[in-house]
């Protein structure tokens, strides 16, 4: 059943990006007036086609991996079979309208994760704050002054609102030497502190470098009262937002986990909450209320645990998901420049097999999960094409540019060579992804 969740999950996934991908190319060929001869989503054998009123054939092939947009080009061996008198070939249109075709896939991409990350940011997102769980008095991070329980609100100087904020912008510094500023508070306080860990070559070549581990951080969940619903037992109990609950009828508790064990198996009437509010700790009596739970009908007090809860208006997101946009397409660039220039291992390139296991992982969580890794994915997806190898929207954006400049056309054998070169680069990487992919599965 995991494997079909996965294989649905990937199918989608893949299916939608590629599709918005050459839908990109397509209404741009259409405006630029040249015939288009097929789109197609896979390669291979088609499984299904229709041809429309304009003559362009519809397909859906077997190997779901890519797919092309195919346009009436002098290059193609029945070119003179295909070609109707007013019809407009790729070769006959101006060098300008050829770079805008081959931009439309990745402009698209991008456009695709924008809508998305708008869709996010006016939804709403609800998230565990990224609060240190216990810290080693031998870590770096504890020897740059952070302590235990407090909240990540900035790493660089990117607010981080949860761990995958953190994660993202750690991840920029791979490979780097110099200094990260990791920005920490008490969870709902106003001030802050900055530590300043120093960083030397970090993570440089390693394959799936442990990010966090290596700075001695690990994610908390501390029994710190983040939401108090009003009027509940706690409230009435004098209980406050932010307050670290020590312990429960004298048995301490360290976690968030913990606490709610405590308050579930209680059996008193009354329960004895020792609190830290403000540097003081102070003792509460609160009587607990049964309630059904998803977990069953059992003592509750009305407390949840730390959130960042952020939502925007239909305006306000706009500007929010053109950041994140930006933000995506500037950590992608920065970790293809480090793979090349080997600061990060190659074993971190990922094929098809991880994509659906991320997939599949992402929208079981949630669909927020899920919108996200779409996003994310399809900024990549954008920002490979446009790497400038020959096969790739940015080989042929090369070759339009070296045309509009010298004014005739890249030599035909130099394009030959420039195609086999880039077939040979696309296809080693795509193998060196599945072997990847396998490495991870059965631990070579």
């Amino acid at each position: 059943m995991q494997l079909f969740e996965y294989l649905i999950a990937f199918l989608v996934t893949l299916g939608l990006l590629v599709t918005v991908h050459e839908l990109g190319h397509y209404w741009i060929a259409r405006w630029s007036g040249v015939r288009i001869l097929r789109f197609s989503i896979g390669f291979g054998r088609a499984f299904w086609r229709h041809v429309d009123t304009r003559g362009t054939e519809w397909t859906l092939s077997v190997l779901p991996l890519g797919g092309y947009v195919r346009m009436l080009d002098e290059r193609d061996g029945d070119f003179e079979q295909a070609a109707r008198p007013t019809d407009v070939s790729f070769g006959a249109l101006h060098p300008a309208w050829r770079i805008a075709i081959s931009l439309g896939g990745p402009f698209a991409n991008f456009l695709l994760a924008l809508v998305v990350y708008w869709i996010l940011a006016v939804a709403g997102t609800t998230t565990l704050m990224p609060v240190l769980g216990p810290l080693d008095d031998r870590s770096v991070l504890a020897e740059a002054g952070a302590e235990t329980d407090r909240e990540i609100v900035a790493v660089d100087g990117k607010p981080t609102r949860a761990w995958d904020d953190v994660l993202q912008a750690l991840a920029n510094r791979l490979g780097e030497t110099g200094t990260i500023a990791i920005e920490t508070r008490d969870p709902g306080a106003l001030v802050s502190r900055t530590h300043l860990v120093n960083i030397t070559d970090w993570h440089r070549g390693i394959a799936e470098p442990d990010m966090l581990g290596s700075l001695g951080i690990v994610p908390g969940r501390p029994a710190i009262v983040g939401f108090l619903e009003p009027g509940s037992p706690a409230a009435r109990g004098g209980l406050r937002q932010w307050d670290r609950v020590r312990s429960v009828d004298g048995k301490e508790v360290a976690s968030w986990k913990e606490l709610q064990e405590a308050i579930a198996t209680s059996s008193s009437g009354e329960l004895n909450f020792l609190v830290r509010r403000d540097g003081t700790e102070i003792d509460l009596f609160i009587q607990p209320e049964r309630r059904e739970t998803p977990e069953g009908n059992r003592p509750v007090v009305g407390i949840g645990p730390p959130l960042n809860e952020v939502s925007h208006g239909a305006v306000e997101a706009v500007g929010t998901a053109v950041t994140e946009t930006g933000d995506a397409i500037g950590m992608t660039l920065t970790l293809l420049k480090k793979m090349i220039f080997g600061q990060i291992s190659v074993s971190n390139l990922s094929g098809p097999i991880t994509i659906a296991q991320v997939a599949g992982d992402s929208a079981r969580v949630g669909w927020h999960y899920f919108a996200g890794i779409l996003a994310l994915l399809s900024v990549s997806l954008g920002v490979l094409n446009l790497v400038p190898i020959p096969v790739l929207d940015g080989g042929h954006v090369i070759y339009a540019v070296a045309e509009w400049i010298s004014g005739r056309p890249v030599p035909e054998k130099v394009q030959i060579v420039g195609f086999q070169f880039g077939m040979f680069v696309v296809g080693g990487l795509m193998v060196l992804a599945l072997f990847n992919d396998f490495t991870r599965i059965f631990g070579g």
